[in-house]
Parts: C-alpha cells; structure tokens; sequence
C-alpha cells in the first residue's frame, strides 16, 4: 500500500451560524460545533483511506473563542498521522464576522478514526508523508498524543509509552 500526502486528505467545510445552532448567549453550541467537526474530520480520514471508517476518540478539543449568530465557521481538516489501521486527523476552526470584515480562531482538536473493511473490522490504512514544517510538527507529536489516549484508555501501560517518558526524562 503505498503511503499518501497529507494534502491529499485536506478539507475545508463552511457552515452558517443560524439561531437554532445557538445557546441563550448567541454563541455556537458546543456540541454543533464538535458535531460538525466530527463530519469534517470523516471525511478527511474517508479520503486518506479511499473508505468508510468510524471515530474513535476525540481529544484536546480546546475552545479559544464562541462563534457568534450570523457567523460563518471554516473548518480545516487534515490527517496527521497514520498507524496501521488508525488515523489522527487534526481540526481547526475558524469563525468569520462577515459584518466586520473579520476571522478569528475558535478552536481546534484531534480525531481519531479507523478505517473499517466491508465486515466493519479493523482494516490496514496507507502510511502518510508530511509536506513541510507544520505537518512535520503535527506528524512527530502525534506518536505522543496517541500513546497519552491509549494510556488514559487503559489500553497501554504507562511505562511502555516510549515517547511519553522520554518528555519526563
């Protein structure tokens, strides 16, 4: 199987803010938001692994700033990193003030989805080449950020995350 570019699984989805999208405050609920991430991120991975795969977790989804009424979100997706049958896809989120003529970060976050085959098991995903600085970043810190789940889940014992004690040693 031959290893994808990260680019190649890049996605933009723009929705507009409507009241029913909003909590009493006129902000973006939350839950759209991540709603709306989770679909943008499907994709993503749908695109690194030309099939159907599922979410598996979600982390450091950090909110900076409310998207207000009338706004419109951008919402970026890329995959990160590719292990055998599990990719990282990093999320951001913007928000734009047509009004006022402004964008300004919301949020972002790390999905994790797996490529499923026709029998909904577990399938092997093409590997993933980093472009430049940015996905380089993303790429290297993404060995840590999966060995912090699979620790937090219970799935893996503390002293064998490699890459996690080599940040405390």
């Amino acid at each position: 199987m031959e290893a994808k570019k990260a680019s190649e699984s890049f996605i933009v989805m723009n929705e507009l803010v409507l009241p029913n999208d909003t909590n009493m405050f006129g902000n973006l609920m939350g839950g759209r938001l991540m709603y709306w991430m989770d679909i943008a991120s499907a994709i993503a991975a749908g695109k690194h692994c030309n099939g159907p795969c599922m979410t598996a977790s979600v982390d450091n989804l950090s909110f900076k700033n409310p998207i207000k009424l009338g706004n419109i979100v951008h919402i970026e997706a890329k995959v990160s990193r590719a292990f055998s049958t599990s990719m990282e896809i990093h999320v951001k989120v913007w928000g734009e003030d047509s009004l006022h003529q402004y964008t300004y970060e919301s949020n972002e976050a790390y999905f994790t989805f797996v490529a499923l085959d026709p029998n909904n098991r577990p399938r092997v995903v093409p590997g993933l080449i980093p472009e430049n600085e940015e996905e380089q970043r993303l790429f290297d810190g993404a060995l840590r950020r999966r060995q912090l789940r699979l620790v937090l889940a219970g799935k893996m014992k503390a002293h064998d995350a490699t890459e996690l004690k080599a940040l405390f040693s």
